[in-house]
């Protein structure tokens, strides 16, 4: 058997691998674009199918398209949901600023598929992929439509469960290290006394916020722009197509999906992913801080800070014999980097609307799925691997609370400020602590000294020596 097939398209005839789905124009596009070998992720390619799978139906319901096609249509696109049909989706990211190629990648693949079904050979037509397979639709509101579908799919599902499974983690952690005081730094200095558990609250909430700002920035991509066709006139499609189709993929993502209010702003514009970057990028600058925390309250075990005992995952290092890094951390710090730096180039790219079309929407979409993929495994494996094992050494806060010049604030509302410090200054170049000094130099009783230098005092509002 021949190891190639002739197909046509507009432009002529094209030689297409004997067994693939695809045809002319994706064989075309494939000896263009040859530069990352990272084709669109699976769900992208999932949100695609149902985007086909429903405008079929539609087409049907509406007498546009016989039963026959139609049935086989669909038939096809769930194979492609499903994840069935992706090797041949073998098209680079970097491609056609609309995303034509892939959305004619879908179109080949599908109708080649659908004729099977039929029991037509491959290249056959008897399903068109223009007439049929993208009826009613273009490239330039298919494609945008399936970036905001897959992007609010895998964010509902996967990312935003994994922030609120670290949430309820942290807020656990805040309760079990609540009575641990220990020492606040501030320019990576010593400060005043803070509840381990005041620490981790914080975390709480600051995962909360990125959380809740992610959710609220969800809301701008449930407006699709499918229905405005090439420019967002809605040329060659049906009226009720797109509210009809939009209606169709709401039931099966239960996502309050709608069509846009203006076609024209939905297909040149990039607003509203350029937000979702916004927000996953704010994300990943809060956890960064997280992990970053972290890492440097465990680290030593003996030589550094050591106030934290970090779960051991695996060996650190192959000359170190016994050494453990820190390494769900790094690689949670890692991920919020490149997510940093995918919403740089998704920036970039929303600067790319060319009067009625943005031309960079695959590279949006495979970095905007990417952060979203990355930050949501990321999260869970910080999550599973290091947080909920975590665990506070107490002897070691207490002792670094004791040795801490930031002590003296206690007294300064007592004894002023410029006796404070001088004793916190003697403290440090005799190397004693606070309280010694103080005691030696007897500018309060021994039972004053005692009740201003509690640390757990320290860590609520008030002023020490009055009234709290």
């Amino acid at each position: 058997m021949s190891q190639f097939r002739i197909e046509q398209d507009s432009m002529g005839e094209m030689s297409v691998a004997a067994d693939a789905l695809y045809g002319a124009q994706t064989a075309r596009a494939l000896e263009n674009f040859q530069v990352s070998g990272v084709p669109f992720p699976r769900p992208f390619l999932r949100a695609l199918g149902l985007i086909k799978e429903h405008a079929a139906r539609v087409n049907r319901e509406l007498g546009l398209l016989d039963e026959r096609r139609a049935l086989a249509i669909m038939d096809a696109a769930e194979e492609l949901v499903t994840g069935e049909l992706d090797r041949h989706f073998p098209l680079d990211i970097f491609q056609t600023g609309s995303g034509t190629s892939t959305n004619m990648n879908a179109n080949e693949v599908l109708a080649n598929r659908a004729g099977q079904l039929l029991d037509e050979p491959l290249g056959s037509r008897s399903v068109h992929p223009n007439d049929h397979v993208n009826l009613g639709q273009s490239s330039n509101d298919v494609i945008p439509t399936a970036m905001h579908l897959a992007a609010l799919i895998e964010t509902h599902n996967r990312l935003l469960p994994a922030l609120r499974e670290m949430q309820k983690v942290l807020g656990e952690k805040a309760r079990a290290f609540d009575a641990i005081v220990t020492i606040a730094r501030t320019h990576l200095q010593d400060a005043t006394p803070i509840r381990l558990g005041q620490i981790f609250g914080g975390y709480f909430r600051q995962v909360a916020i990125a959380a809740g700002e992610l959710e609220r920035s969800m809301d701008g991509l449930c407006e699709l722009p499918l229905g405005g066709t090439a420019v967002g006139t809605g040329l060659n499609t049906h009226p009720e197509f797109a509210q009809r189709v939009i209606a169709g993929l709401a039931e099966v993502t239960s996502l309050p999906l709608r069509e846009a209010k203006d076609h024209f702003a939905a297909q040149s514009g990039k607003e509203q992913v350029v937000a979702v970057s916004g927000a996953l990028k704010t994300t990943a600058t809060a956890l960064f801080k997280i992990a970053n925390d972290i890492r440097f309250l465990g680290s030593g075990p003996r030589c550094g800070l050591g106030e934290l005992r970090l779960p051991a995952v695996q060996p650190g290092s192959s000359i170190m014999p016994g050494k453990v890094n820190p390494v769900m951390a790094e690689s949670l710090m890692q991920v919020c980097a490149q997510s940093i730096g995918n919403d740089a180039a998704i920036t970039l790219g929303g600067l790319a609307g060319n009067f009625e079309l943005n031309v960079m929407m695959p590279m949006m979409t495979h970095n905007l799925l990417q952060s979203i993929a990355l930050l949501a495994n990321g999260v869970a494996g910080f999550t599973s691997r290091c947080l909920r094992g975590l665990d506070a050494d107490q002897q070691r806060c207490e002792a670094l609370i004791e040795e801490s010049l930031a002590m003296c604030t206690a007294l300064a509302p007592v004894v002023g400020y410029d006796q404070a410090a001088a004793i916190a200054k003697q403290a440090y170049q005799s190397g004693r602590t606070v309280r010694e000094v103080a005691r030696d130099s007897g500018v309060l009783k021994e039972q004053e000294l005692d009740r201003l230098l509690d640390p757990r005092p320290m860590t609520e509002p008030g002023i020490p020596g009055r009234t709290r």
